[in-house]
């Protein structure tokens, strides 16, 4: 989970504060040493880190927080809006062109996942609408181009290529032509890395952004790299000039120090994070909503829209009468299983749940849910037609077969009809004349 090490931390600290009717300078240097020491853990910037805590300790002694009924719950608010500007303060979103054709140019390391990342940012834009075409441009790496022509098939996304081609730059010309001649809107185009910052790279760079004119130049880093990456968007913005940072396999990072860091360093804001293998899972980077799960605060924001993304309103209206009707059969229960994983899972959803911080959730094994899911997965696909529609003929019988062809055991199938009961209850309780099925639960 994203900056599960650092969140736990902090909590723990302001979890402290809260219990102080009033707070003095010395909670305050106690509470902020703390703080210090987790955010050098994270790996985040030193420099970032000295400047970070003397802005909260300043404000967290002005008059207005020390003479507060909740001190503490002041300082937390602080530290949120402080956390919020060193991430950017606001959502930096992608410059399109006024004209109506947009270049923009991928540029990062090797091992980065700039090629996976291409196709990504092509399924985001064409859910805004955008008619976006790749463009292969890295002639060094072995397999490099069959790797984006894969990438785009996934997506549905055409790939330009000139294999008879090694001049990147001819390439990009001849892709930003063919693209705005089919009717094409972006231009994604794929450069080749390096395993270091070197001047052959910069000036192959340097070439294509005087040649196709890029409206944006965005680097991929890699988020689990920490420092590394924040040295490397240095790099490339000294001597290429970018405009934005993507940062990859964000939900793996449980230090968080990159993300934290590279805004403060390079001046370049983080437009988009990658929070998953899948091809749509790649998130527009919202620094205050970060900023409060970080801080246990969840973020709501991003919780609806998830729930939106994934909404069928046909499918909810379907459910909706099946409800009324007292008609909610395990082949509904299982269709709300598969869109809590739609959405991400478990795993994913409990970080964006205000209270759903590390105490909330002691105890809780959420890789031990999301295989109990699977679990149940197994045996509903393991049963009849017959059976899904109506589970009150689930005899003993019954349940052996079910449990040899899941293979799990007759106590598992217990346990689901006692969940798929349990659920059909809350159902009709939601569901009682004049109430309304609320659509994050349709």
């Amino acid at each position: 989970m994203a900056f599960e090490g650092l969140s736990e931390k902090l909590q723990n600290v302001f979890s402290g504060l809260k219990g102080h009717g009033t707070l003095t300078e010395a909670d305050i240097d106690k509470a902020m040493r703390e703080v210090k020491l987790a955010l050098l853990e994270a790996d985040v910037n030193f420099k970032v880190v000295k400047k970070f805590v003397a802005s909260i300790k300043e404000k967290s002694l002005g008059a207005d927080v020390m003479k507060s009924l909740t001190p503490g719950q002041q300082v937390i608010k602080i530290v949120n809006e402080e956390l919020t500007q060193l991430m950017g303060g606001t959502d930096s979103k992608i410059t399109f062109s006024p004209s109506g054709f947009t270049v923009l140019m991928l540029v990062g390391l090797q091992g980065t996942g700039k090629t996976t990342t291409c196709g990504k940012l092509a399924s985001w834009l064409k859910k805004k609408g955008k008619k976006p075409m790749l463009c292969a441009c890295d002639v060094y790496r072995p397999a490099a181009v069959d790797q984006l022509e894969v990438v785009g098939k996934s997506v549905d996304v055409p790939v330009f290529t000139m294999r008879e081609s090694s001049d990147p730059v001819q390439i990009a010309q001849a892709a930003r032509k063919d693209a705005e001649k089919r009717g094409y809107n972006v231009l994604l185009i794929d450069t080749a890395g390096r395993l270091q910052i070197d001047e052959t790279l910069m000036e192959e760079l340097a070439a294509m952004k005087k040649a196709v004119s890029p409206h944006e130049i965005l680097l991929v880093v890699d988020a689990l790299t920490g420092q590394d990456a924040v040295n490397a968007a240095m790099g490339f913005n000294d001597k290429l000039g970018i405009d934005g940072i993507i940062m990859t396999k964000m939900d793996g990072d449980a230090r968080g120090g990159a993300a934290l860091s590279v805004r403060e360093v390079t001046g370049k804001p983080i437009k988009f994070v990658g929070m998953g293998e899948k091809m749509d899972a790649l998130e527009a980077f919202h620094p205050d909503r970060m900023a409060s799960r970080i801080l246990g605060m969840g973020d709501m924001m991003s919780l609806i829209e998830q729930a939106e993304a994934h909404y069928d309103e046909e499918e909810a209206a379907r459910l909706e009468k099946k409800i009324r009707k007292n008609q909610f059969t395990l082949e509904d229960f299982l269709g709300q299983m598969g869109q809590i994983k739609k959405m991400g899972g478990l795993s994913k959803l409990v970080g964006m749940i205000p209270g759903m911080n590390q105490a909330a959730m002691q105890g809780v094994d959420l890789d031990r849910s999301e295989k109990e899911f699977a679990q149940m997965e197994a045996i509903i696909h393991s049963m009849t037609r017959a059976e899904r529609e109506d589970p009150k003929i689930l005899n003993a019988s019954r349940r052996k077969r079910i449990a040899a062809g899941s293979g799990q055991p007759v106590s598992k199938i217990n346990n689901l009809v006692k969940r798929y009961n349990e659920a059909r209850k809350m159902m009709n309780q939601m569901m009682k004349p004049g109430a309304r099925l609320p659509k994050m639960f349709r």
